[in-house]
């Protein structure tokens, strides 16, 4: 299991490979592929899979030979913090090659220093191809030397601290043009992201890796459904977006209108009322976090989530989680159908809180949500770290989620 999530991480450095790579692996299962591009884009109800990848969004649904009229849905988002290339990336300073980028998300800009990154996205041509490219490691956030500062560390200016260097003689763009096989001058707009070139690694029983926020749930989520979906009852469905991290408002974000657009066709093309949402559920699946034992001050005195203690419920009383008492108990049922632990995570009164698609895209539908997610480490960092053993627990808990009978 970890050495296909380990894979799965290295091959889904963007937003957009990710959905590809979750289309693939449906795909390679028997899901059927449906054309987003289409001016009126299908969403079959036939029994069987299908999948709808829309730029870094992917969404796919399972029918049930006779299924009952409600969805059960594990929603999650492709995209990370980073730094995106900008329009026109290519600059020289100091005689080296450097890409302006501008800061996507809220990443912690020290961990982006002194790695090996890799550019990763798609491109479009002058014939209107989309390609997708992946650059490998190119590029570098040199630090400062300690001998030129006299603090703890200087500070990362988000403009002039944060291009990366390339090297002496090649600029970003013709890098991309040879990754993606088209020529560079052919390349008219490009959305780009830094990602960590190093693989994802087991610590004993932790595991270290770039985007695990929100990867260990989009690939939760596709273990899941292939394992639910030759016993489900209800109509399963998948949906990874783009944006979380920027606020989700985009035709591609849980705010837009992707999901609700293919839930309704399905719903129209089975003769169910619209009232249908009302009885389905939602999961919405992102990282949570762990209590952290060097600042163990910053977390609530009485919920202390843990590496490998379970998947983490999560609940605001001000909204940021769309959990209510409700959702909570048909989660807690899920995970003890699952035979896995459980956590929850409520936040300290006097630190921020952060939020996730579930308020957003349960006000936009009216389906009932909780929010839950496996505890992290190192959260927005380059490299991330969550507990091994609570993957496994998180798919066997989404699992029992999309098969669970309603009494």
């Amino acid at each position: 299991m970890h050495a296909r999530f380990i894979d799965f991480l290295h091959t889904s450095p963007s937003a957009f490979h990710a959905a590809h790579n979750v289309a693939q692996a449906l795909t390679a299962q028997g899901f059927s592929l449906i054309d987003a591009t289409s001016p009126a884009p299908s969403a079959p109800a036939a029994p069987g899979g299908h999948v709808l990848v829309d730029g870094g969004a992917v969404i796919a649904w399972w029918v049930p030979e006779r299924p009952r009229p409600r969805f059960r849905i594990v929603g999650s988002h492709t995209d990370s913090p980073g730094l995106m290339a900008k329009p026109q990336p290519d600059f020289q300073r100091e005689g080296l090659r450097q890409v302006a980028v501008e800061v996507y998300g809220g990443p912690i800009l020290q961990t982006w220093l002194d790695r090996d990154l890799r550019f990763a996205g798609r491109v479009v041509t002058d014939d209107g191809a989309q390609h997708l490219v992946d650059t490998g490691a190119v590029a570098r956030v040199p630090n400062l030397a300690i001998h030129l500062y006299r603090a703890d560390a200087p500070t990362v200016e988000r403009q002039a601290h944060t291009p990366p260097v390339l090297g002496v003689n090649q600029p970003l763009m013709e890098l991309v043009g040879e990754a993606a096989g088209v020529d560079p001058q052919r390349i008219v707009a490009h959305e780009l992201i830094t990602a960590d070139a190093q693989r994802g690694e087991l610590l004993g029983d932790l595991l270290a890796a770039g985007r695990l926020d929100n990867l260990s749930s989009v690939w939760a989520s596709l273990e899941a459904l292939l394992a639910a979906k030759d016993t489900a009852q209800d109509i399963l469905v998948l949906a990874a977006f783009n944006h979380e991290e920027v606020g989700s408002a985009s035709t591609t974000g849980a705010g837009g209108p992707l999901l609700e657009r293919v839930l309704t066709r399905i719903a129209r093309e089975l003769g169910e009322p619209f009232d249908v949402f009302a009885e389905s559920f939602q999961v919405s699946a992102d990282a949570a976090h762990a209590v952290h034992p060097n600042y163990p001050e910053k977390h609530d005195p009485t919920h202390r989530p843990r590496l490998n203690g379970g998947p983490v419920l999560k609940i605001n009383a001000n909204q940021r989680y769309a959990s209510d008492a409700v959702t909570e108990a048909e989660w807690l049922r899920a995970c003890r159908a699952a035979e896995v632990p459980s956590q929850t995570f409520v936040g300290n009164n006097s630190v921020p809180c952060g939020s996730t698609i579930g308020p957003i895209s349960s006000t936009r539908m009216g389906i009932r949500t909780v929010d839950v997610g496996v505890p992290l480490l190192s959260m927005h960092s380059a490299r991330e770290l969550c507990g091994a053993r609570d993957m496994e627990y998180f798919v066997r808990a989404l699992t029992a989620f999309y098969g669970a009978r309603a009494e």
